[in-house]
């Protein structure tokens, strides 16, 4: 072991820096955000941390095999083809749909030789970032893994690395066992035991955490795998592994929070009121505004949000010229045809209603789709009606943030399938994702709710929304983990 090895590892598909060519053949860093950098950033510049991830782009893999790098990042440059099998082919397409409940299944999915090389290649990219862990790591270092893209690397880091304390962090919803049964059998048991391989882990609410229970105990019935309810412990789960007798991994939750600090100090800067001065040009003076600021991703049920402001027009004809949708649908996975087509429905539908009621005088819904912090937090700032209405979603931090930053106070219109349900439910109005009417009159409600109520309510969500911020959601993890050695 070197004498530098790192203490503490965080492992995730995407590090917290990127790189891009330039015209000249330099090469420029960009330094990424959120809770993961925020956590890293708590320990201290001296608790010899290592961030492992995947190279990318062609920027960052040049910048791998030129050596550039910062501090504290080893990059993977995992042969780009092998990648894209791993990450398109299994992490986008199979496991984020089986947890997001995705599929039309009268087509889909169909697990056929392809899938079986793409399963060999999502192998391969774990087995580096296994590999590449073991011999970054001091002798009993603490290792967090992130998300569904690297649910392997827990049992095969167990294999090489028996001393390390090993965490896992899911950060999408778990799927319920009859539809995590999709899966070959072979694969979902190989999917569990690898994941099982850490000695805790964590998820976003107890909802999550009793699906995976639910999972590993109809796959994983002829290892014996039980779920464990200690009085005085966490929640775990024990199986019998052939040839290493019985083990036992810890379930915890974590439910992230909003970093207010933060959001408040951005969403007052000079571009955010720039942007807001031209939302506002587009909405038009003492309309109301729908806010919803999300990628254009399936799960994120942008075309039934879109469906439901239109029949809030027909039902209600007094919030015509009104009211404005604003709608930031930034373009996600667009190497993926039916992100591209999901993509181009929210586009068609957003013109059809425009084209419908719109006059000389007024956009109903005014539509961005290049990607802005800042406009997104000016739209924040301006929402009466923040409305999230995902099909299933593991958190969603975007019904936190809004009420953290909101100017005067703005109702959440908020989807039971959201992760962030489990906290601010009490404040929301509840919506079925599914229901289009049922939304249509949940933003009706919204809308007419007294200034007075939607004040109150957005402070007590603010205060449940930043209850743990990123910061504190990656210590409480680490020292989760320690403490159970």
């Amino acid at each position: 072991m070197v004498s530098d090895a790192a203490q503490i590892l965080v492992a995730s598909n995407r590090g917290p820096v990127s790189y891009t060519l330039t015209e000249d053949g330099g090469l420029d860093a960009r330094r990424g955000g959120g809770g993961l950098v925020s956590g890293l950033s708590a320990i201290g510049s001296d608790a010899q941390s290592l961030w492992v991830c995947s190279a990318l782009s062609e920027g960052d893999r040049e910048a791998v095999r030129r050596g550039v790098g910062e501090p504290g990042v080893r990059m993977l440059d995992i042969d780009a083809a092998v990648h894209a099998a791993a990450y398109n082919g299994i992490a986008n397409s199979v496991l984020w749909f089986v947890h997001h409940m995705l599929y039309q299944t009268p087509l889909e999915p169909a697990f056929d030789q392809d899938f079986r090389r793409q399963w060999s290649a999502y192998r391969l990219c774990n087995r580096a970032f296994a590999e590449a862990i073991a011999a970054e790591a001091a002798d009993d270092a603490v290792v967090l893994v992130q998300d569904y893209h690297l649910a392997l690397v827990p049992g095969m880091v167990r294999e090489i690395r028996p001393d390390l304390r090993i965490g896992h962090f899911s950060h999408t919803p778990w799927a319920p066992p009859e539809y995590f049964g999709m899966l070959p059998d072979d694969i979902a048991e190989e999917l569990l035991l690898g994941m099982l391989g850490a000695d805790r882990l964590g998820f976003l609410t107890k909802r999550w955490l009793h699906s995976f229970q639910r999972c590993a105990s109809s796959v994983l019935s002829q290892y014996d795998g039980a779920s464990l309810w200690p009085k005085d412990h966490e929640p775990a789960f024990e199986y019998r592994m052939p040839g290493h007798g019985r083990r036992r991994t810890r379930l915890g939750v974590h439910g992230l929070g909003a970093d207010a600090d933060f959001l408040r100090e951005r969403a007052a800067r000079p571009d955010v009121e720039e942007r807001m001065a031209a939302l506002r040009e587009q909405v038009g003076e003492g309309r109301r505004t729908i806010v919803r600021v999300d990628r254009t991703e399936l799960s994120k049920n942008i075309v039934r949000g879109l469906l439901a402001y239109r029949e809030l027009l027909e039902q209600h004809p007094e919030w015509r010229e009104r009211v404005v949708h604003i709608a930031l649908a930034y373009p996600s996975r667009q190497d993926l045809a039916v992100y591209r087509d999901y993509t181009a429905e929210v586009s068609r539908l957003a013109d059809e209603i425009n084209a419908q009621y719109g006059t000389d005088g007024w956009t109903p819904v005014v539509v961005h789709v290049k990607d802005d912090f800042a406009r997104s937090l000016a739209a924040y700032r301006m929402a009466d009606v923040a409305l999230v209405n995902p099909i299933r979603d593991g958190m969603n931090l975007v019904a936190k943030e809004v009420p953290v930053v909101t100017d005067l106070g703005c109702a959440l219109v908020l989807s039971r399938e959201a992760g962030a349900h489990e906290e601010l439910g009490d404040e929301a109005i509840t919506v079925n994702p599914y229901d289009v009417s049922g939304t249509a009159a949940a933003l009706h409600e919204a809308l007419s709710m007294p200034a007075d109520e939607r004040a109150e309510r957005s402070k007590r969500l603010a205060a449940a929304a930043t209850a743990l911020p990123p910061r504190q959601w990656f210590l409480d993890q680490l020292d989760a983990l320690r403490e159970g050695a």
